[in-house]
């Protein structure tokens, strides 16, 4: 069936549907559901430039999804991840530092170091490896704590990782106004028209931003260009968790008769996955997508993404 409603998961769709000034009210209320426990209510919504240049000369930087700030002042960072990398957590930890340190710019002196909350949301498209909690438990909230009291020793850094797999509810068991949001983000491209229980105003607009039908002939092959990007990463990761669990279960059985021991699935796995990778990046590289697109879609280094290229160039 030919798709209405473009997919929330590729970066052309998240960001026509969250990013874009036209449409700054949707991500408003969905901020709002997600943090009004803490937050309260966002009153004001501006974006701020995605990308934040290095402190200084060879420093790295960060290009966010989606950078924002409340009329207080508060910075938010929402990502929307694909695919789980081995230092996805530690990626997140050093975005927010640049919120952090953006806030004393200009302060003079005089600053006393008062900060503004900085949320950073990450939107997740799989389950970290090694989830042990219950099936039904998608939602991850993380703050600087006490480790014996287990409270809060700072309430001004916040980490949301939502993941999406896990929200398993249908129509008719949605509770809240955020249980709808991650329904229609996560059930978007799957569906041909308005559900009669998501007929509320927000809802309608967010529909009417994702129809397909109304992109122009540049939009539509941008949009495209994302979808067939999110299908090759996708597919090669289920290419390379399938061939690296195969190969890994033989030389864990190998490992495992010499020694006891049982790295050698893990090993394999790796490998299938650093395989299905090259394949994702050569065929991203086909499609004609540039190298700084390639770089922020399967989080390789441009030397790395460059030499796949003059390989396949070679074999050409």
């Amino acid at each position: 069936m030919k798709e209405k409603y473009i997919n929330p998961f590729t970066d052309y769709g998240f960001k026509r549907l969250f990013g874009e000034e036209p449409s700054k009210d949707l991500l408003q209320d969905f901020l709002n559901e997600l943090l009004r426990e803490q937050e309260g209510n966002i009153v004001e919504l501006s974006y701020l430039p995605n990308e934040n240049l290095p402190i200084a000369l060879g420093d790295r930087r960060a290009i966010f999804d989606i950078y924002c700030k409340n009329e207080k002042g508060e910075r938010f960072i929402v990502e929307m991840q694909k695919a789980e990398q081995k230092y996805f957590k530690d990626r997140t930890v050093f975005y927010s530092t640049f919120p952090i340190q953006e806030q004393a710019k200009d302060k003079g002196k005089d600053w006393n170091f008062e900060l503004k909350h900085v949320y950073t949301i990450g939107i997740l498209d799989f389950v970290f490896k090694g989830d042990e909690s219950p099936e039904d438990k998608y939602r991850f909230d993380a703050k600087i704590c006490d480790l014996d009291s287990k409270d809060v020793f700072y309430d001004k850094l916040t980490y949301i990782y939502l993941a999406m797999p896990k929200f398993s509810k249908e129509l008719s068991e949605l509770d809240s106004k955020f249980e709808k949001w991650l329904y229609v983000i996560k059930n978007l491209s799957r569906l041909d028209r308005v559900p009669e229980k998501l007929r509320e105003q927000v809802f309608l607009k967010f529909f009417e931003t994702a129809e397909i039908a109304r992109l122009d002939s540049n939009e539509y092959k941008e949009y495209q260009f994302s979808l067939n990007a999110y299908r090759d990463i996708k597919n090669s990761i289920d290419w390379a968790e399938e061939k690296g669990l195969i190969r890994g279960r033989e030389e864990g059985r190998i490992e495992g008769r010499q020694e006891g021991r049982i790295e050698g699935r893990q090993e394999g796995l790796i490998e299938g996955e650093k395989r299905g990778l090259i394949k994702a990046v050569r065929s991203l590289l086909l499609s004609g997508m540039d190298i700084e697109f390639i770089t922020k879609a399967t989080e390789l280094s441009i030397d790395e993404i460059n030499k796949i290229k003059d390989e396949l160039q070679a074999n050409d």
